[in-house]
């Protein structure tokens, strides 16, 4: 009862840690009451259509300006969503003091540099590879495809040129940031990433609750 509830309310799924265990739904199903009872639950919510009522020992954690010495860039620190924010957290104590990168790799993507003195240099945000391939949601999708070839149908076109885009666009990206943050290690995360890691052009560590890791250190150091 004790041990607090550690809750990532995300476009697609709401993750949460309780007693050193994850768990998952996808956000249509999700209610707080499938939680189990615990005397506080922190939360990160960037879903505009999640309302929380009648609920009491909830905590919903906003970007501040200042983490330790990571330090971020937005004029107003609330304006950067705060699942961004708490994975720079992780991947800032992950990083044992040098630069890094964070990919978050859902409903949209997001890339954040922050270099070795723990200043967020700032960020990109653009659309996961779903929601890219919604825009024509006409168009027939192969669920694997090579983007080395070219397509000779409107599946394979679609598919490949749909995938290469993401791809290329996170592989150029990260290639220009290693030359501003040459040591910079990279940190991935996000349930798109099975869709795309055949394909990434740089070394990289993955971890699949890196937002909900940075909760946890948030509230354990700043909560």
């Amino acid at each position: 009862m004790n041990n607090p509830i550690y809750l990532d309310i995300g476009n697609t799924n709401a993750r949460w840690k309780f007693e050193g265990s994850y768990f998952e739904s996808p956000i249509l199903k999700f209610s707080f009451d499938e939680l189990p009872k615990s005397s506080k639950t922190w939360v990160s919510n960037v879903s505009s259509n999640f309302v929380t009522k009648g609920k009491s020992n909830i905590s919903f954690v906003e970007s501040q300006t200042k983490y330790k010495s990571l330090v971020n860039s937005y004029k107003e620190p609330r304006n950067l969503g705060s699942d961004r924010w708490l994975a720079m957290i992780a991947s800032y104590e992950l990083s044992l003091g040098k630069g890094f990168i964070v990919v978050d790799i859902g409903s949209a993507i997001t890339i954040d540099a922050v270099n070795k003195s723990g200043i967020h240099l700032g960020g990109l945000i653009f659309p996961g590879l779903d929601k890219l391939r919604q825009t024509f949601n006409n168009f027939p999708v192969l669920s694997t495809v090579d983007i080395n070839e070219i397509g000779q149908t409107t599946e394979n076109a679609w598919s490949i040129g749909t995938l290469s885009l993401v791809v290329n666009t996170i592989n150029q990206k990260i290639k220009d940031l290693k030359i501003e943050i040459p040591n910079a290690l990279i940190f991935l995360t996000g349930g798109g990433y099975f869709q795309i890691n055949d394909f990434l052009e740089f070394d990289h560590f993955y971890y699949p609750n890196l937002v909900i890791d940075g909760l946890e250190f948030y509230v354990d150091n700043m909560g």
